[in-house]
């Protein structure tokens, strides 16, 4: 459970931060989030950086229903509203995993092997 009078706080408190940070501009809640974590450890704006956290896990989510309900709408024609259920599953999978097949596995797996290490 967070106090609101707690992230309330943590709010002013990180805006006036920033507010003294000359160099440091924030203009998206990844920023504030890679800002909050290189400024201290876990006990600075733990209530903020739990919320920034489900933000933009929130964010990531929803966009993942929307493509799967989109591909589904666009496998579920006019022509094809009658199939069956496994088989609207079997060819919402095919498509998705034509999506995934494009993947370069290789940029992901150098990317996260050159991102900071973290606990």
């Amino acid at each position: 459970d967070v106090n609101t009078q707690d992230i309330y706080e943590e709010i002013l408190d990180c805006r006036l931060l920033l507010s003294q940070q000359v160099d440091q501009k924030v203009s998206r809640p990844e920023e504030l989030l890679k800002f909050i974590v290189e400024y201290g450890d876990d006990s600075v704006f733990p209530n903020l950086r739990i919320a920034i956290q489900i933000m933009l896990t929130i964010a990531v989510s929803i966009a993942s229903c929307e493509r799967s309900f989109s591909k589904l709408k666009l496998i579920l024609s006019y022509l094809r509203a009658t199939m069956g259920q496994d088989r609207l599953s079997d060819l919402a999978l095919l498509s998705v995993e034509k999506k995934t097949e494009k993947t370069n596995f290789d940029v992901i797996i150098e990317q996260f092997a050159s991102s900071k290490g973290r606990k």
